[in-house]
């Protein structure tokens, strides 16, 4: 196992009493878990809910607020109290946690999406956990990840992890909920998550205090798996709970093959996380180059050019009407328009560019359609 980096998410389900309220006997159970899977030279990242049940109370409330402002209100107060509980929970074990807040601009923008990915490697070198939760006292629904199922996917991407692990109340993904269908089959193995699979499921989580059901963890493993990170939705109980997991010996249900490759960083973000500021149309010998031969897009494979774009903007390319990628340009929109289907010495000598590629294949993502 050594060499290994897992994403372990925890949801609120299982770290809450049965009103709601944080509690801390769950919460020390999964951290000393947690701790024995790190003595095994696993590094771990923990994606954790759990700020508005740890601070709902201390704002005077009976039980979790449904409002917007309500929630966000408890999760200010009470990711300090997290926080600080799992602080004093990993010191028992001498590990140093730390924590990081993030938002879903954080992955739009380039910079800081490399800062979150460099902060996680310097802590991880370090032998320090991150936990990481959304900002929620400040996200807007524009700016959300929904639940912490996808930003658990999104992180594990990022780090390039082995395993997604999302821990829940129920032991795994069945054809029907098994809290009202006695003849739900668990599904044991799952190669990939299809969209036919996530459009019969479900969103309903059988939880009070989670945002996230059981079709917000599908399209989280088929996010994953996306990123090349094999996936993990059930349970577990006891000191060795998350080696079981690790080791295939866990009560759920184990998500993606040996094809399972993982997408690098600046792939990722172009893919999943870049906005889109123009689009560039080819010709059928660039569709082919593209597609068939993992080649660069060139000048001569271009036909015409819409929106205004500057170099490093990321653009779709276009074959009849049908996206087939996107990526990262070296040229502007006019430049581009000026040079298409030219050769690309003669493309360079025009702009006085040290580039042959319009999109160098290296920036460069080919999408579902274009497969």
């Amino acid at each position: 196992m050594a060499n290994k980096r897992v994403v372990i998410k925890i949801g609120s389900s299982s770290l809450t009493e049965s009103d709601g309220s944080l509690s801390l006997k769950k919460l020390q159970e999964h951290t000393r878990a947690i701790a024995a899977l790190m003595k095994q030279d696993i590094e771990v990242i923990l994606i954790s809910s759990g700020a508005v049940s740890a601070g709902f109370r201390d704002l005077g409330y009976s039980s979790r607020p449904v409002t917007v402002s309500g929630k966000q209100a408890a999760a200010a107060v009470g990711q300090g109290l997290l926080i600080e509980a799992y602080a004093e929970a990993f010191k028992a074990y001498g590990i140093v946690s730390a924590q990081l807040l993030v938002t879903r601009d954080v992955f739009v923008h380039h910079q800081q999406f490399t800062n979150v990915y460099q902060t996680i490697n310097e802590l991880l070198k370090r032998s320090v956990i991150p936990i990481i939760n959304e900002n929620d006292s400040v996200a807007i629904d524009e700016l959300t990840f929904g639940d912490n199922d996808m930003l658990s996917a999104l992180i594990s991407g990022l780090v390039n992890a082995d395993y997604l692990i999302m821990l829940t109340d129920i032991n795994g993904l069945y054809n029907a909920n098994p809290n009202y269908h006695a003849d739900a089959i668990r599904y044991d193995q799952l190669d990939h998550v299809s969209d036919e699979l996530i459009s019969q499921t479900s969103q309903d989580s059988s939880s009070k205090v989670g945002t996230g059901g059981m079709k917000s963890k599908l399209l989280a493993a088929q996010t994953a798996l996306s990123l090349g990170v094999h996936a993990f939705v059930g349970i577990g109980e006891g000191q060795n709970k998350f080696i079981d997991i690790v080791n295939g010996n866990g009560d759920g249900t184990y998500i993606g093959n040996h094809q399972t490759q993982y997408v690098r960083k600046e792939k990722q973000w172009i893919a999943f996380h870049s906005k889109v500021t123009g689009q560039i149309v080819i010709d059928q010998g660039a569709k082919a180059a593209l597609l068939n031969k993992g080649k660069s897009l060139l000048p001569a494979g271009v036909t015409s050019v819409t929106g205004d774009f500057k170099p490093n903007d990321v653009v779709e390319i276009v074959f009849q009407d049908n996206v087939i990628a996107k990526g990262k340009v070296n040229y502007s929109s006019a430049e581009i328009d000026q040079i298409k289907g030219l050769s690309s010495v003669n493309a360079m000598d025009m702009t006085n560019q040290h580039k042959s590629e319009v999109i160098h294949r290296d920036h460069l993502v080919l999408t579902l359609q274009g497969v």
